[in-house]
């Protein structure tokens, strides 16, 4: 796993389509959720990080006719907001899903949402057997409980995900500190 890693920082840094997926970010699963305010700020950056960059995002919404939409904040960031509806945990189990993933050509993947030990962790590890390159946002996923978040972000660090913050994902993409783009990512980390 040690070898697979290095290989995969060298990757990091030449990230050239990467794709966002937010999970489930639904009406009555945020508001249980730990640090719920955090989680979408955060969430928020980077959306506005990948649309700054002109990457590919999706959205996924679990069973919405139980669990409702996507929380309005979020879905209200994109001009044609069509979330891909599973029912499965792993969005990887949704034909939907791997269709559009696969019409993006993006072995690269950056997973943020709720809950980080259910639909994420799951979705991860699919996505790794898929040979992708997949990048958890460490405060872009949580659970209802602190434990369940934390187990299963060491888990998937165990298994080949790579971990990464909101900041550092973003500054890894910009590489250098010039360009408007470099200005108007730091208004957005502000």
């Amino acid at each position: 796993m040690e070898n697979n890693k290095k290989i995969s920082i060298e990757k990091i840094e030449n990230m050239k389509n990467p794709c966002l997926i937010i999970i489930d970010m639904q009406e009555k699963l945020f508001p249980v959720i730990h640090n719920k305010e955090v989680l979408l700020n955060n969430i928020e950056i980077l959306i506005k990080g990948f649309q700054l960059f002109d990457f590919p995002i999706l959205v996924t919404e679990q069973v919405p006719h139980k669990l409702g939409k996507t929380i309005d904040p979020i879905s209200s960031l994109f001009e044609n907001f069509a979330p891909i509806v599973k029912s499965s945990f792993s969005c990887v189990g949704e034909s939907k899903f791997i269709s559009a993933l696969d019409n993006l050509d993006s072995s690269d993947i950056v997973l943020v949402g709720i809950e980080t030990h259910v639909c994420v962790y799951q979705t991860a590890m699919d996505l790794i057997n898929k040979n992708k390159h997949v990048e958890v946002v460490t405060n872009g996923v949580a659970s209802r409980n602190i434990e369940n978040h934390n187990v299963s972000l060491s888990r998937m660090d165990k298994h080949g995900v790579f971990l990464n913050t909101v900041e550092m994902l973003l500054f890894s993409i910009q590489q250098k500190a010039e360009g408007e783009r470099f200005r108007q990512l730091i208004k957005l980390l502000k």
